[in-house]
């Protein structure tokens, strides 16, 4: 199996060049590239080697309590010993003070490392973020420490078995006492419902305090720390992702402080919803590089055939595999400078629009491009790539959940198609940015003027759903097109890595 390698070099070209992170007031590159490659010796050196032990033991549920396989407490241990989990929380709460865009570099090389372990522990930036916006005072005093030392892990709680994507038909109930909230009702599909890493967790569940015909406007935002009155009844045999422990909850009366004001939960909520999503197209550039490294690797060393003047050929000689290891090579730099587009675009807020108009696109494009990238890179190998050896078959199987969780991708195609498009919905400003970072391309820019026109049948048609997935797909596509042209413009003058050199000259 090809040991993992970060892939620092790429990120901090992306972040730097391309996504031009300098146009913030608070970025320094130089700090941004130690931090990162700080990580990245730890992801290569410690949580790495633990990704195909914990696909192969799984987390197991012992007598009511979840265990994590063999060495993952201890790999936690080191990784909250060093201050990762507080990387992003505020100075005054014991964290570093990261910006996001270093952190979202952090993530990318831990989902690549170790997607299930990343699973379980990055759920607590979004959770510093809730408490910052809407928690009180003593809430955040109480909370921010214990996360950012990784004394506590966090989960968000949301799903129900009746409800699935419809929030309005939540039924898990909230009381209030009179000395506090308690909980009642059961939640599924709880990343890290439960684990034997870190000494406490919190839960963030989102629980109805109105009637029970109150729709979404009777949800409110709740903390509940673990306790004897919160249970895991079952944890969830998955295709993918086996050590990230995915549980069904029963909360049985258990003690909770409602978070924000009653009947915003869905608000509060979304702040968490909003980091994981981008998280998760994330994930997805992780896979799709990650695959692409594999698949390279064995593409340069296997022999088969020969070339036309008759010497021995490898692999990536042959033009059908070239052509499949580009097009992982497209999927994982374009979705990774997307991300990061997106990232400067919702630090800067100059366009507040923007940023909600590109999260569901990255989510989207990120998440299938690691899907893609993993099949390709099982063809490529061909009878190995089926095989365990290799591990693109874990890769496959830990990147399918992307399109799914954190809202389904056509949830998100439906969003982009319907509200995106309304009056100060995005869709101008990303049309702004198509232009920007065309660079006057006049291919881009034919794209875009289609897109125009179809964004003008969409906004007039009666019900636009039945187009909303092709015209979601365009939307993104046009923004990797784009994407692609601002990184074949400063490829030539940023030192880029030579592979991406020659993939930015077709792209120019």
């Amino acid at each position: 199996m090809t040991a993992f390698k970060a892939p620092t070099e790429d990120i901090l070209f992306s972040l730097n060049h391309v996504a031009q992170a300098n146009r913030l007031d608070d970025w320094d590159a130089e700090l941004a590239g130690d931090i990162l490659g700080h990580f990245a010796g730890f992801a290569e050196g410690v949580i790495a080697p633990l990704n195909a032990i914990g696909d192969q033991q799984h987390a197991q549920l012992v007598n009511g309590r979840v265990r994590m396989p063999e060495g993952f407490g201890a790999a936690y241990a080191q990784l909250a010993g060093d201050g990762w989990q507080g990387l992003t929380a505020p100075e005054r709460f014991g964290g570093m003070a990261a910006s996001p865009l270093i952190a979202a570099a952090v993530s990318e090389v831990f989902s690549g490392a170790n997607h299930a372990l990343q699973m379980v522990c990055n759920l607590v930036p979004g959770a510093i973020t809730t408490l910052l916006k809407y928690g009180s005072p003593a809430q955040q005093d109480h909370w921010i420490p214990k996360l950012a030392s990784g004394d506590t892990l966090s989960t968000m709680c949301l799903t129900e078995a009746q409800a699935g994507s419809d929030l309005s038909a939540i039924r898990c109930r909230a009381e209030n006492t009179g000395d506090g909230w308690t909980i009642t009702g059961e939640k599924i599909f709880i990343s890290g419902g439960d684990q034997d890493m870190s000494a406490d967790i919190l839960h963030l569940v989102l629980a109805r305090s109105g009637p029970a015909d109150s729709g979404m406007k009777g949800l409110s935002l709740y903390l509940c720390p673990a306790q004897a009155q919160v249970s895991v009844t079952r944890i969830e045999d998955k295709m993918g992702l086996h050590a990230s422990p995915t549980c069904q909850m029963r909360f049985d009366g258990a003690g909770a402080e409602l978070i924000g004001a009653e009947g915003q939960g869905l608000a509060a909520m979304f702040t968490l919803m909003n980091h994981a999503r981008i998280d998760v197209a994330l994930q997805g550039v992780a896979h799709a590089s990650r695959a692409a490294e594999i698949a390279a690797a064995y593409a340069a060393e296997r022999t088969q055939g020969r070339q036309a003047d008759g010497a021995p050929a490898q692999l990536h000689h042959h033009a059908d595999v070239l052509r499949m290891l580009n097009e992982q090579r497209r999927l994982a730099m374009g979705a990774r400078a997307m991300c990061h587009i997106a990232l400067v675009a919702l630090a800067r807020n100059d366009r507040p629009a923007l940023g909600d108009f590109l999260t569901p696109l990255c989510k989207v494009f990120g998440s299938e491009a690691g899907i893609r990238a993993a099949d390709l890179g099982i063809q490529i190998l061909g009878g190995y790539g089926y095989l365990t050896e290799y591990g693109l078959d874990q890769i496959w199987r830990d990147a399918r959940i992307c399109a799914i969780y954190e809202g389904a991708n056509g949830i998100h195609e439906r969003s982009i198609a319907t509200r995106g498009l309304r009056p100060g919905g995005g869709a101008d400003e990303f049309a702004e940015l198509i232009t920007e970072l065309a660079h006057g391309s006049k291919t881009v820019l034919a794209r875009l003027d289609a897109w125009q026109g179809w964004r003008a049948e969409m906004t007039r048609a009666a019900d636009p759903l039945p187009q909303a997935h092709a015209f979601a797909q365009e939307t993104a596509q046009l923004f990797c097109a784009a994407s692609w042209t601002q990184i074949a413009h400063v490829a030539h003058h940023h030192h880029a890595p030579q592979d991406l050199l020659r993939l930015a000259q077709t792209a120019r």
